[in-house]
């Protein structure tokens, strides 16, 4: 409310009927009217992060509403990220006009390896032009750790200010580095498969929590002022599949494949097996990563009617 206080509320019958195919017509970040506990209206929301649902009964799930940008959790290892998972989510956001940064977590666990693919990984993103962040969520409070890193400065600064929607694969950290965050344990933190390497969920529902200036230089303990921004968790997500895509439009949310683009012989180019495909001439000259174009081509398959990933 207003003044700051909760209030527990219902959905009002008549969502149901309004053509909203979504498992959930009103979602974390939204600004309602409502009349005693009935939330009776939805305001228009100025962007949305939107994914196709599971549940075969409906056509989509809005994990948040109403948000100034988006920090993908991911890790190379324990459990990994796959590149075509990052991929449909980062197109995903620059379909809604969201921004998104990624941040790598576990750098803690990694082998030699492990951190060269990180750092590959990283200056490819950034080379796109996102921002990426490598971080370690269960350290981030440690003092050797900020001194070589300023890891918690880093996501201090990502985070002020701004309505954050906090997602990633189960696993990854989201819980720990919410934990680390407000200083105390806000949300459950769970174990890694040993037999998969896979995260299993923790968090079982959107939750939006409110950052004040004391929880961002590290005290949580002091009353909340709202302006100091808003950290949306939410449940671990095992696939991403895209609702709402026409095909001709998939790479324009590829920022890297969409510049090359302008280049081909005919404007409706599919970079698939067109004559003159300047996506294709970038894709041999390595101008374009393969694993960028893989996750193009996956998308392109949604659009195939009945098509789930």
């Amino acid at each position: 409310m207003d003044d700051g206080s909760d209030v527990e509320c219902r959905i009002k019958g008549n969502f149901r009927i309004r053509g909203i195919r979504s498992t959930n017509p009103v979602a974390v970040g939204d600004f309602v009217s409502v009349d005693g506990e009935w939330i009776t209206d939805v305001e228009e929301r100025k962007n949305y992060i939107i994914r196709r649902s599971t549940n075969l009964s409906k056509e989509s799930h809005i994990l948040a509403a109403n948000i100034d940008q988006v920090a993908l959790i991911v890790t190379i290892n324990h459990p990994v990220t796959s590149t075509t998972f990052i991929d449909r989510f980062l197109a995903t956001c620059e379909a809604y006009r969201v921004p998104a940064i990624l941040i790598f977590n576990k750098i803690d666990l990694l082998t030699e390896e492990e951190l060269a693919q990180l750092a590959d990984l990283r200056a490819l993103y950034e080379s796109i032009g996102y921002e990426t962040l490598s971080i370690s969520a269960k350290n981030l409070n440690s003092e050797a750790i900020n001194a070589a890193g300023n890891e918690r400065e880093a996501i201090n600064a990502l985070l002020a200010g701004q309505t954050t929607l906090l997602s990633g694969n189960s696993g990854v950290g989201k819980s720990t580095l919410l934990n680390a965050l407000f200083g105390r344990e806000m949300t459950r933190t769970g174990k890694i498969s040993d037999a998969h390497d896979k995260g299993m969920h923790t968090t079982t529902f959107s939750e939006m929590y409110a950052l004040n200036s004391e929880t961002i230089n590290g005290e949580a303990n002091k009353p909340i002022n709202p302006t100091q921004g808003w950290i949306i968790d939410t449940p671990g997500i095992k696939g991403f599949g895209s609702i709402d895509f026409e095909r001709e439009e998939v790479s324009h949310y590829f920022r890297d494949i969409f510049a090359v683009s302008r280049d081909c012989r005919f404007g409706n180019c599919t970079h698939t097996n067109e004559p003159g495909c300047a996506v294709q001439e970038a894709l041999i000259k390595g101008e374009i990563a393969i694993s960028r174009y893989e996750s193009y081509l996956s998308l392109l398959g949604d659009c195939e009617e009945g098509k789930y990933r």
